[in-house]
């Protein structure tokens, strides 16, 4: 007799249209920031950077240059010249706001911010109309769903992927 618990008719399917749907949304955002970035008339780089300037702002979490880095995986240097076309180009600025003088903080111009509402306010408007059609609670399983997936992504990313190239792999111990 098998210890393994006997998975429900179906649940294997459900999980493939789960994963399905979820690279499906994850393409349909990048195709949104790419039109977000043509829109702009910016590379897809440098609008990805843009929005997460501005979500960050958005969320009263402002990046630094370093932050932003690891959130669009670019080295510090390619990171450098991207913010200083987004400069040059009138769509951020850098501040200087932190108790410690050396600490740079991201803000989007204002020029920039009437642009992007332009743009992202029928996401905005249609995710929230979506999101209602469900419970607070249903909402929260979502969220906690969503949550896991993204640590169990992370965790992937920093340990069994962070330093592996094609035909390697990864390191014994690692999990």
């Amino acid at each position: 007799m098998s210890m393994e618990k006997a998975k429900p008719v179906g649940v294997e399917e459900q999980r493939d249209r789960l994963m399905d749907g979820l690279r499906a949304f994850g393409a349909n955002y990048t195709e949104f920031t790419q039109r977000f970035a043509n829109w702009l008339g910016l590379h897809s780089t440098d609008a990805a950077a843009l929005t997460e300037i501005l979500y960050a702002e958005d969320k009263g979490s402002p990046l630094s240059p370093a932050r932003l880095s690891e959130r669009i995986s670019l080295s510090s240097g390619a990171t450098t010249i991207l913010l200083n076309r987004l400069e040059t180009a009138g769509h951020i600025v850098r501040t200087r706001e932190h108790t410690d003088g050396r600490v740079v903080t991201l803000r989007s111009s204002p020029d920039i911010r009437p642009r992007a509402e332009e743009f992202f306010g029928p996401y905005a408007i249609r995710m929230a109309a979506e999101m209602s059609q469900y419970t607070p609670e249903q909402l929260r399983q979502v969220e906690d769903f969503v949550s896991h997936l993204r640590a169990t992504m992370e965790s992937l990313l920093a340990h069994e992927y962070g330093e592996r190239r094609p035909g390697t792999r990864p390191s014994p111990g690692r999990s």
